[in-house]
């Protein structure tokens, strides 16, 4: 019945026992029992409408960059949000232009367009990996800016599927996160730009890609970072450096030599051999250093 109803209410992809792997950056995880792919928010709107009528779980996920989803998979239903690719670029004044991108458009495409344009702001966001919604949610950062620093609005989708638009000085940002009431999704957002010279932006996108391919083991499959920062002074990845983890290996899942704050796949590992990573570094850091470190990946899941 259930597999009706979605084939029913969406006209995007639809599978079922997809394995995960193909859509994590990692490349680990088991099979869900579905996955979908809506075109629209009025798509969205609907599958979310029958899978609480069936009482079905689901997670929205973006480009799976920092996603891990266990071996045995996930029981319930993946949400991609890569067919809400919309874009608009809007003229605010003379000197600043509003850029709004659907939740599921990736977020490189949004700093090169921003370039295009000869707007600034959104150049410390070169090469992060990962989606405009997963972006907003972990409210994501580097070198001393942050999402919410450019934030204009953000498109809601509530428990009760309404959909409205928020400023960004009405919404609840934290370091790395973005905290919303259960089951709100983020549709898309909008963010304010002020006019700079192109090759300026151009120069710094370059100067952070260049950093980022030197500091980071971009050459292997990798979530990215895998821990917040415990402190603004104390950057997670230095501490796992200190504690002596870097290079640790389970499995086919090894913590990186270049960056002590990437777990890397080498080809082989499952999705257990990099939580048995995460355990290791939490256990090792809650014992020696004193500190509970949490992580920026979202693990989902049967255990087992």
């Amino acid at each position: 019945m259930l597999r009706d109803m979605l084939w029913n209410v969406i006209s995007g992809k639809v599978v079922f026992d997809e394995p995960m792997s193909r859509h994590t950056s990692m490349g680990v995880g088991g099979t869900a029992d579905a996955f979908v792919s809506p075109k629209s928010a009025e798509e969205l709107r609907r599958i979310i409408a029958c899978l609480k009528r069936f009482h079905v779980p689901y997670i929205p996920v973006g480009n799976g960059t920092n996603l891990i989803v266990r071996d045995r998979g996930y029981r319930g239903v993946i949400i991609s949000m890569k067919g809400l690719h919309d874009v608009i670029v809007a003229e605010r004044s003379p000197e600043q232009t509003s850029i709004y991108a659907g939740a599921g458009v990736a977020l490189s495409e949004i700093v090169l367009l921003a370039a295009e344009y000869s707007l600034t702001g959104m150049e410390f966001c070169a090469g992060i990996p990962g989606s405009i919604g997963g972006a907003v949610k972990m409210n994501a950062g580097a070198y001393g800016s942050e999402i919410r620093n450019i934030i204009e609005t953000v498109e809601l989708m509530s428990n009760s599927e309404e959909i409205r638009k928020y400023k960004g000085n009405e919404l609840n940002f934290e370091y790395r996160n973005l905290d919303l009431p259960a089951d709100t999704m983020i549709t898309g957002a909008s963010f304010l730009l002020t006019r700079e010279r192109k090759k300026k932006i151009q120069e710094r996108i370059s100067e952070i890609i260049g950093t980022r391919k030197s500091k980071h083991p971009l050459e292997y499959r990798n979530a990215g970072s895998i821990f917040k920062n415990p402190g603004r002074k104390d950057p997670a990845g230095k501490i796992i450096d200190e504690i002596g983890l870097k290079g640790t290996r389970i499995g086919g899942a090894k913590i990186s030599e270049k960056h002590g704050n990437f777990i890397i796949n080498l080809g082989d590992a499952k999705a257990a051999d990099i939580i048995a990573l995460i355990d290791l570094v939490q256990k090792k850091m809650r014992n020696e250093r004193g500190i509970e470190l949490e992580t920026e990946v979202k693990i989902v899941g049967e255990n087992g």
